[in-house]
């Protein structure tokens, strides 16, 4: 896992709730499911580029909020708050998407 599967996993995430507004997509379990299912990808992905990687995981805004988003759809799946993930998807997504793209094209850029 690593940047390129949390740009996928956002790019799935935006596509999955295009056309949707916070009240739609609480209606549609299979939605929120996914999404979800995204968001511990996009957790997973970054916690392990914390480990492997400190010095460009700390290039990523909110990197433990993340990784701390993705403990609580683990472990607190029973307790998800529909409108909190709405807020992520609309409000923290494109931030975090924005600044791995940034990180990528600076990688590309050095050949690496």
């Amino acid at each position: 896992m690593g940047l390129w599967d949390v740009l996928d996993a956002a790019h799935d995430i935006e596509s999955f709730v295009h056309g949707l507004d916070a009240a739609a997509y609480a209606a549609q379990p299979l939605v929120h499911s996914a999404v979800e299912r995204k968001f511990l990808i996009v957790g997973e992905a970054l916690n392990q580029l914390s480990r492997a990687n400190p010095s460009t995981a700390a290039r990523i805004p909110d990197l433990r909020a993340i990784v701390g988003f993705r403990n609580v759809l683990v472990h607190g799946y029973a307790e998800v708050d529909h409108d909190v993930v709405w807020n992520a998807i609309q409000k923290s997504l494109p931030q975090l998407r924005e600044a791995v793209k940034q990180i990528l094209d600076g990688l590309a850029d050095q050949g690496g």
